[in-house]
């Protein structure tokens, strides 16, 4: 049975500009067969992005970790739920930062997600501070799906936003992280200047060096 612990030390690239768009990028170097690494590997790494994105405080992080090693089979089922999430949002945010539509199969999943976040959706505060708060009891069944929640609901945000337009892809050869531009004159091209750009560039100087 798969590792519900992970590894906290690793630190998420959260470049993205918007969540569900970090989620899809938690696998580095997708074009590279041989090079492409996965940093959600278990339920114990969801957790981890989670804290990190502060979707959950570390008090509620340890709480997940201490339930998911008393229930590996629910935490692992919620672990794999949220893989098949991520590919969905990786391919659909893919595809619109290429100018195409959504396949039915994609979209229908990120429906489905985002309208299972909303019955965990809660209001509350009083007078004139109210706030959407995420509901989930301690014990409950669900409780290992809570951190798909947001993911889900930033997702069907993007999509109905106006921003599609922004989505971008990263243009170097091994990368394909998605990013919102929303540079002054929309030209960003890399999810990274420091890492994927000068790295693309430093590439097309050898080759043009060595023609």
């Amino acid at each position: 049975m798969a590792d519900i612990v992970g590894h906290a030390e690793y630190e998420f690239d959260l470049s993205g500009g918007n969540l569900c768009l970090d989620f899809a990028n938690t696998v580095n170097r997708r074009q590279d067969p041989d090079g492409a690494t996965d940093h959600i590997n278990c339920h114990g790494d969801l957790v981890s992005f989670a804290e990190q994105c502060e979707l959950i405080s570390p008090e509620q992080g340890n709480d997940l970790r201490a339930h998911a090693a008393r229930e590996r089979s629910r935490a692992n089922r919620a672990f794999r739920k949220s893989l098949i999430l991520r590919e969905s949002l990786f391919r659909a945010f893919s595809a619109i930062a290429a100018g195409n539509s959504v396949e039915q199969p994609d979209l229908r999943r990120i429906e489905g997600a985002a309208l299972e976040a909303l019955r965990h959706r809660t209001l509350s505060g009083h007078r004139d501070n109210y706030q959407w708060e995420w509901k989930s009891e301690p014990g409950a069944k669900d409780q290992f799906d809570r951190i798909l929640w947001p993911i889900a609901q930033s997702a069907a945000e993007l999509l109905t936003s106006g921003k599609l337009d922004a989505v971008r892809q990263c243009e170097a050869a091994t990368c394909a992280w998605l990013f919102l531009d929303e540079s002054r004159n929309h030209s960003r091209r890399w999810c990274d200047m420091s890492i994927c750009g000068n790295r693309e560039k430093a590439r097309r100087h050898y080759q043009r060096k060595h023609r």
